[in-house]
Order: structure tokens, then C-alpha cells, then sequence
């Protein structure tokens, strides 16, 4: 029998997990490039096989997949330590960055050279949504149901006012009953795998039973969720950190193909139901976030900071906008390490399941109407000061008041599209220029 495979300590792994979250922007396609670069090619942690696995496992799951697959990688490495060294330090980074950034927009949002960064950062985020959902609608609409099925997700959501969740849980309802073939994969090459650490062998951590699942699902279940119940009943606690809490738990559940599939949802009842936010100020969060490291789900952490900034109760307004914004993270990733730590070992007996690809697929293919959703709605509040509902029977369109076109949001939007499309610019370059440009649009008074 082989001995056991030689891991690095952890605290040696650290300074890598340092490193992968640092160089982890531009969406979940970027954050992967870089593990895959560091953790396959370079320190061969992990065989290709077995990372693409741990990837598709983390995709059928709700919340950020790359930063799921750090916290599986780790979780195979070093057990639950491991998976929260990973998982958090890839989260840490943009926590912190975020944090600072909500500070500067609320204190000095209104002055010309940072309202005209932000002017410019919603037209770079529009270019930069509706180029992930030509990437997207490329992989993920591989035939006539899978096209059928982002286009009623998208009227769904666009015309009928259907809930975001309802929708992903048709979807997938949809996939398990359908089924799909799932991809061919080739065997695994013992050559290519001698100097790998984690190989097609399976570790004694994934032989693990189900009531030793049960009982891990249990202790991060509660984990999760004690904070929300004692935020709903405590005495003295704003109540708007209750309904933080308990919103983007809900969240928490239904969050399947990243930041872009939940982003309309939430602005729209962010807005329109709770208040917390003004019209156009997601984009604002959205086009912060993309300027740091780690998951663009980190964006919820600006939403929640606004609210608790704008409904301090009898904390001082700051203190109340990053105690919100560190409430939204927590119920926002906490459920992450639940399904890590709960599901992984049950990755091997997910393998070659058509019932699951099905539902992965019709889910896929959902969030491809999701994201044009998300376009849609952003686009129409980036483009037009004045957007408004008109009723149309059983449907419910936002539709923009014609002379409300914002001319100079117009060019700097057409420019950022081209620019992202013809010279294949990058996320951050992107930002910078337009924020740039704005900067100067504002300055001379076109802005």
C-alpha cells in the first residue's frame, strides 16, 4: 500500500491562499484561471481532473463557485481548518477592501471627482455584464430548450415580476426531470499524476459517512443561523439588521451562477420593497466590487452597509453600515462552509449522474436569462434618469420616459462595449478609463 500523500502544513499553504485571493478579480472566470495556474500547474496540489471535479460540484451548489472550489481544495488538504483558511482568506481581502471603499461613498459621493468615478464605473459594469452574458449565452445555450428556457426565465423575471428563486427552483426542477448526458471525461494518465498530491485516489476525509454529514451539517446550520434568530428577537438591535439577516439568507439559497443571476433581484427589492437603496446605486456596489480581489458576491456587503447606514436606530450611522455590511457577509458565506463541509464527500458518488446534469444545465441556461434581465435593468437606469412601470395586462414592463436620455452616459456606455468587445480590454482596465473619463466628463460639466 502507498504511503499517504506529504502535505504542506498549513501554515506553509497560507501564504499560497494569500496569493490566490490577492490575484482574484475579474468574476468567478478569472478567479479559477488563477487556482488553476497555482494550484494545478504550479504547486500540483491537485490533478486536473480532480480540480474540474471539485468545480463542477461546486457549481450545482448555491454561492461564488470559485471561492467554494478554494474552500474544497483546502478542505481536502487539511480537513475543515484547511477549508476555512482557504475559504475566508479568499473572502478577507475584498471584505476589507469593500469596507473602505462604502465609507468613501458615503462620506464623499457627492464631490465632483468621485461622483464622476462613479458616473464612469456604471457604464464600464454595463459593458462588462453584457460581455459575461455573450460568454455565458456561448457555453450555456447549447440548444433550442436550453434558448427556450432563458427566454422564459428572462420574461419571467423582466414582464412578470416572478420571483428570482422561483425561478432558478423551476429551472432546476425543470433539469432533474429532463436529465442530460454528461460530459465524456478520458481516464486519468498515471503519469500525469505522480508528482500530484491529490490524485483520482480518494483521501480518508471523503469516505466519511452520513451521519458524520449529518452532524457537520448540523453544527454550520446553527452556526449560520443562531446570529439571524437572536438578531429577530433581541431587544435593542436595529430592526433593520433582522431583516438583513434573514433576506440575504434567503439569498443564500438561491444564489446559483454567481453575482450577475442575483444582482437584479436584489436591487429590485433592495429599491422598490425595503428602501435601502437609490435607484442606480447597485451599479455603484457592483462597479466597486469589480475593483477588488475575490467574489463578486461581495457586492451584498455594500447593499447591507447602506441599509444599516440608513437606518441606524441609535448607533452612530457608520457604525451601524459596518455592522450590516459584516451581518451581510457572514449569512452570505457561512452557508458556503455548510455545503463544503457537509457535500464534499458525497463529489465522487455525484460523478456521471444525468439527473444532476440535467438540473445544472437548465439552471445554466436560466441564469443566461437572468443576466440579460440584469442587463436590461441596469442599462435602462444607467442610460435614462427617469424609468417607469406600465402595466400591460398580466405584464408589468419598465419602460424609459424617451426624454430622460442621458447622452453622456450613452457615448461613455457605447465606448466602454467597444472597447470590451473589438480589443478584448479587461475588467480592471475597463474600470480605470471609464472611470477616468468620468471623472473628466463631470469635471467639464457633461456629467
Amino acid at each position: 500500500m502507498s504511503a499517504p500523500p506529504a502535505f504542506p502544513p498549513l501554515a506553509e499553504a497560507v501564504p499560497v491562499w494569500l496569493r490566490v485571493a490577492a490575484l482574484s478579480f475579474g468574476g468567478p472566470a478569472g478567479q479559477i484561471a488563477v487556482m488553476h495556474r497555482i494550484l494545478v500547474e504550479e504547486r500540483r496540489w491537485i490533478s486536473e481532473r480532480r480540480f474540474l471535479h471539485g468545480l463542477g460540484f461546486c457549481t450545482l451548489l448555491p454561492g461564488p463557485e470559485a471561492q467554494q472550489l478554494a474552500t474544497y481544495i483546502g478542505w481536502l488538504m487539511h480537513g475543515p481548518a484547511g477549508g476555512l483558511v482557504a475559504g475566508g482568506l479568499f473572502v478577507l481581502p475584498g471584505l476589507l477592501a469593500l469596507m473602505a471603499l462604502s465609507w468613501l461613498y458615503v462620506l464623499y459621493g457627492h464631490v465632483d471627482a468621485v461622483a464622476g468615478l462613479f458616473f464612469g464605473l456604471k457604464a464600464a459594469v454595463l459593458a462588462i455584464v453584457l460581455h459575461a452574458l455573450w460568454r455565458l449565452g456561448g457555453r450555456a445555450l447549447r440548444d433550442r430548450t436550453d434558448r427556450l428556457v432563458a427566454l422564459a426565465a428572462f420574461v419571467a423575471l423582466f414582464a412578470l415580476s416572478v420571483p428570482f428563486p422561483l425561478v432558478v427552483v423551476a429551472a432546476g426542477l425543470l433539469g432533474l426531470a429532463r436529465g442530460r448526458r454528461p460530459a465524456e471525461e478520458r481516464a486519468a494518465d498515471p503519469a500525469e499524476e505522480a508528482d500530484v498530491l491529490i490524485g483520482e485516489a480518494a483521501l480518508p476525509r471523503e469516505r466519511v459517512g452520513a451521519a458524520s454529514s449529518l452532524r457537520t451539517a448540523a453544527l454550520w446550520l446553527a452556526v449560520w443561523l443562531l446570529p439571524v434568530a437572536a438578531l429577530l428577537v433581541l431587544p435593542g438591535v436595529p430592526p433593520v439588521f433582522g431583516r438583513v439577516a434573514l433576506f440575504f439568507s434567503k439569498m443564500a439559497l438561491v444564489t446559483f451562477g454567481g453575482a450577475y443571476a442575483a444582482l437584479a433581484y436584489v436591487a429590485q427589492q433592495a429599491v422598490e420593497h425595503f428602501g435601502w437603496l437609490k435607484p442606480g446605486e447597485m451599479l455603484d456596489g457592483l462597479g466597486l466590487a469589480e475593483t477588488t480581489p475575490g467574489p463578486l458576491i461581495m457586492v451584498l456587503q455594500f447593499v447591507g452597509f447602506l441599509a444599516g447606514f440608513r437606518a441606524p436606530g441609535a448607533l452612530p450611522p457608520l457604525l451601524a453600515g459596518t455592522l450590516a455590511g459584516l451581518l451581510t457577509t457572514w449569512v452570505t458565506f457561512v452557508p458556503c462552509f455548510l455545503w463544503i463541509f457537509a457535500g464534499a464527500p458525497l463529489i465522487g458518488r455525484l460523478r456521471g449522474s444525468r439527473r444532476l446534469a440535467g438540473a445544472l444545465s437548465a439552471i445554466t441556461a436560466a441564469v443566461a436569462g437572468v443576466i440579460l434581465n440584469l442587463a436590461v435593468w441596469f442599462g435602462l437606469r444607467t442610460l435614462f434618469a427617469r424609468v417607469e412601470t406600465v402595466p400591460l395586462g398580466p405584464l408589468r414592463l419598465d419602460l424609459p420616459v424617451p426624454g430622460s436620455l442621458d447622452a453622456a452616459a450613452l457615448l461613455l456606455t457605447l465606448a466602454a462595449i467597444f472597447a470590451v468587445f473589438r480589443f478584448w480590454l479587461g475588467t480592471l482596465q475597463t474600470l480605470a478609463l471609464c472611470a477616468g473619463a468620468g471623472i473628466l466628463l463631470r469635471q467639464a460639466g457633461w456629467a
